[in-house]
């Protein structure tokens, strides 16, 4: 059994922050891509401008967006770890304090009632999950809330099916408009409750954009649902055009026989993220 300490764990989590400041390379090449078939002038600028922020952004060590999100951490613990020094989620909240210090990230969290600010962005978000393997990763999303606030929840009835999913899919991203920052990445979860599905819409940020789903029906549900999202024109920043969505991601879970659960969590173009293996 391998021993992994609070202090490694919460060093490993404050260096995950540095993600707040690059854009990952996948995301730049939608982005690029984007741009070559953008046939709509003002979106076609801000989509130069949206590429030279990163630029910038990186070079001069600067947060991509003011808005640094709120942590949200994935963690996937290995059955051969044995941890010490604490909890787990104690470890993540002392790297996140740490490390939005470090990389001059926003303090943006605070509690909903009094609004009063915590002041370190903590306390993070953390969903924990265990494999066989002697590792602890991490996959972390600094989730802004320009795209959060646009989440959508449907407890649809089984009848509706494939189509009802593409239909809420379609209404969500209609409904967010150019609130999130488009283009958007948008995250879908099919099944299980009302809280596995938005989880699970919001794991799928994890994944490579574009990259599409190992499952058939999924994928041609994701390409069925981007066509439609795309052709309602809002387009980047909402200039209009052709990119509204640079990708949409589904994942499912099973769900119980009266339920058709679908969540939608839309990612802003600032698609952030992070994943380190100690």
């Amino acid at each position: 059994m391998r021993e992994i300490t609070f202090e490694t764990l919460a060093e490993a989590a404050a260096d995950c922050v540095k993600a707040c400041l690059c854009l990952p390379e996948r995301a730049k090449a939608a982005l690029k891509a984007a741009r070559a078939r953008e046939d709509n002038e003002a979106a076609a600028f801000a989509l130069d401008m949206l590429l030279e922020n990163a630029e910038t952004a990186e070079r001069e060590g600067l947060a991509l967006c003011q808005d640094t999100g709120m942590a949200v951490f994935f963690v996937t613990l290995g059955l051969g770890v044995r941890f010490t020094g604490g909890r787990i989620e104690d470890a993540i909240n002392e790297g996140v304090r740490r490390g939005y210090r470090r990389y001059g990230c926003r303090a943006s969290v605070l509690d909903p009632l009094t609004r009063v600010n915590t002041g370190d962005n903590t306390p993070a978000i953390v969903h924990i999950e265990t494999e066989e393997s002697e590792n602890i990763t991490l996959d972390f999303l600094p989730k802004g809330f320009g795209s959060e606030n646009m989440t959508r929840l449907y407890m649809l009835t089984p009848s509706a099916g494939i189509r009802g999913i593409a239909d809420c899919v379609e209404d969500a991203v209609r409904a967010a408009g150019s609130k999130p920052c488009p283009p958007v990445i948008v995250g879908v979860g099919i099944g299980g409750t009302s809280e596995k599905a938005a989880e699970l819409a919001k794991r799928q940020h994890l994944r490579e954009i574009g990259a599409p789903s190992p499952d058939p029906e999924l994928a041609a549900l994701e390409r069925e649902c981007l066509e439609r999202v795309n052709a309602l024109g809002i387009g980047v920043q909402g200039f209009g055009g052709q990119n509204t969505a640079l990708a949409v991601h589904i994942g499912k879970y099973p769900t119980h026989i009266t339920a058709l659960p679908v969540a939608v969590n839309i990612q802003c173009n600032a698609a952030r993220k992070s994943h380190k293996v100690i």
